[in-house]
């Protein structure tokens, strides 16, 4: 998988550039919401992090049931670079949303359900890395790691329905089908590109970290044996 990933990083690192530099200059050229203004800007990186961050969830949960079945080293170490890179789409959706927040709500933060479960997820991939850096046997780090990762993956669901489900300040799902779209017209292209942008990001992300999770490890492998050797 690493090789196959090695493969695969430039062609990812270029399509990241490109499509960020077309989403952005559509994000520049797109006309003012005729509601939020220039404020609506902020949802062309705030949608597409927080469609990543669920996606990068979602990923871990499979990586980490992969590994749980076929206890192959390289699912744990795909969980474990999506911990991170998830962590990190999560803290920009958030960030994001209370830059939103403020000019539309009128405050930074308020404890809606979106938010509130949002804030959960972040919780819960900052938990996933402190788990396994407490825990010295890797192995047994692999398991307790996606075991807490499948528990986690109740709140996906929460995330995605809390508009449905809850009365909240939160306005509804950006891709809910045409007929209950939120964003359409000329605001609609530059969410798209944008959307396309972050996935690609997000692959290319995950492939660096990756690669350098490998890496440590295989360091960590030889320098274990080396100490070993030593002792001997």
């Amino acid at each position: 998988m690493i090789k196959w990933f090695a493969k695969i990083q430039w062609f990812l690192a270029t399509a990241t550039v490109l499509s960020l530099a077309a989403g952005l200059w559509l994000v520049f050229s797109a006309p003012d919401d005729f509601q939020q203004g220039n404020a609506v800007r902020i949802l062309y990186v705030h949608v597409p992090a927080a469609k990543m961050s669920l996606l990068s969830y979602l990923l871990l949960s499979l990586a980490s049931a992969l590994y749980l079945w076929r206890r192959q080293e390289k699912w744990d170490i795909l969980a474990e670079a999506s911990v991170s890179v998830g962590a990190a789409f999560t803290a920009l959706t958030l960030l994001s949303g209370s830059i939103w927040g403020k000019p539309m709500w009128g405050a930074w933060w308020a404890w809606d359900a979106r938010l509130t479960s949002m804030l959960v997820l972040l919780i819960l991939f900052m938990g996933l890395m402190a788990l396994r850096n407490a825990l010295d046997d890797p192995h047994k780090a692999a398991r307790a790691t996606a075991v807490l990762a499948l528990i986690g993956a109740v709140d996906l669901p929460i995330i995605h329905f809390s508009v449905v489900w809850w009365r909240t300040l939160h306005q509804p799902p950006s891709f809910a089908g045409p007929a209950k779209q939120s964003i359409t017209g000329d605001l609609l292209p530059p969410l798209l590109v944008m959307s396309v942008a972050f996935v690609v990001l997000g692959g290319w992300l995950l492939v660096l970290k990756s690669r350098e999770i490998a890496a440590r490890r295989q360091w960590e492998a030889v320098e274990t044996e080396r100490l070993e050797q030593n002792h001997a």
